[in-house]
């Protein structure tokens, strides 16, 4: 008898432990606690250029490897997001154009493309579609190869040509990498083509010189 009962202690505990942990005394002990919920946005050691290297800096949002999550990771990078800000360089908004982007685009105010973050996006949109045209020999004769130790991929140089023009991308693709531009802030053209890699940029298509046709001007009696 004694041996029967060795033998069935260790199931009814491990039953009761089954029990308790599938039903719940109230429906609030399946939520996570409050104290461990994320309401602002959070520091964190990032990978840098080196991956036995970190930097220190906000985390950015993960919205997936589409297309919506490669947008934000690059508006998290070059504004933290913000619509409405200008940079030392006098650059705009939430994806940091330069005014001669802008009047290429075909906006030509700057203070209304700042208060429109849908005119913001939709110049982000035609602004890959251009630079995508640009490259559209280039991306399928590099993607796949690895430059200085990066594997290259569409959306690495679609955020490059965000950052230093599509024209510099070029020659450091057909340089091997000896040609890395870096902007005023020291960030490469070679550390966008390392962190904005595998995303799919698909849904761009390349258009050759697009621009903002029209669009509505905001109601503050400017004409």
């Amino acid at each position: 008898m004694k041996r029967w009962i060795g033998y069935l202690s260790p199931l009814i505990m491990l039953f009761t432990f089954v029990n308790f942990g599938l039903n719940p005394s109230g429906a609030e002990s399946s939520q996570l606690p409050e104290s461990l919920s994320v309401t602002e946005a959070e520091y964190a050691h990032l990978p840098a250029l080196s991956p036995d290297t970190y930097q220190y800096g906000l985390r950015p949002p993960f919205l997936g490897k589409g297309y919506i999550g490669f947008r934000e990771a690059l508006a998290f990078k070059e504004s933290g997001g913000d619509y409405f800000t200008t940079n030392t360089l006098g650059y705009l908004g939430k994806y940091q154009f330069g005014l001669t982007t802008l009047q290429l685009m075909g906006i030509h105010n700057p203070a209304q493309f700042l208060g429109s973050p849908e005119l913001q996006e939709k110049v982000f949109d035609i602004n890959l579609s251009r630079n995508k045209w640009i490259l559209r020999r280039d991306i399928p004769r590099f993607v796949g190869r690895r430059i200085n130790g990066i594997e290259v991929t569409e959306s690495g140089i679609l955020a490059a040509a965000h950052l230093a023009g599509a024209g510099n991308v070029k020659k450091y693709l057909r340089s091997g990498g000896q040609l890395d531009v870096t902007d005023a802030y020291g960030t490469s053209i070679s550390h966008y083509l390392r962190a904005f890699r595998g995303y799919d940029t698909s849904p761009v298509s390349p258009v050759k010189n697009p621009r903002i046709e029209a669009f509505p001007v905001a109601a503050s009696g400017e004409e």
